[in-house]
Parts: structure tokens; C-alpha cells; sequence
């Protein structure tokens, strides 16, 4: 009977539940990061990507107008 007079609360369930939320931690500091640093990767507007067109001359500034009153509405 060596060693088996004690018993973890826990066993299995503990070590399982302790790796999600270490995970979990790492994720929302991940997160947290991203959105300090400004926007979190793929969430441009729409407005934004008109924008972007725009400055790479993409469309014409007539266009740009247009589609800019569009995404206003």
C-alpha cells in the first residue's frame, strides 16, 4: 500500500483544467497585445480598403466619392 493512501482532488481533471487556462492566458494577452498595437490583422473597413485603393490609385478621386457616400449610408 505504498503511495496510495493519498488522493489528489483532482487528478486528470486538474491537469486539464490548469492547461486551459494557461492557454487561455496566453490568448488574451496575445490579444490584448494585438489591440494595443492598433487594429487586430483582418479587420480592415470597408472604408478602410476604399481608402487604401485610393491612395495606391486604384480608382479616381470622382469614384472614390461615390463609393464613400455608398458606405456612409
Amino acid at each position: 500500500m505504498m503511495g496510495f493512501g493519498y488522493y489528489q482532488p483532482f487528478g486528470a481533471l486538474g491537469m486539464i483544467l490548469s492547461w486551459v487556462v494557461i492557454i487561455a492566458v496566453i490568448a488574451l494577452i496575445v490579444r490584448w497585445v494585438a489591440r494595443a498595437n492598433g487594429k487586430l490583422p483582418g479587420t480592415n473597413t470597408a472604408l478602410d480598403i476604399l481608402k487604401e485603393r485610393y491612395a495606391k490609385g486604384e480608382i479616381g478621386k470622382h469614384e472614390f466619392e461615390e463609393k464613400k457616400k455608398d458606405l456612409e449610408k
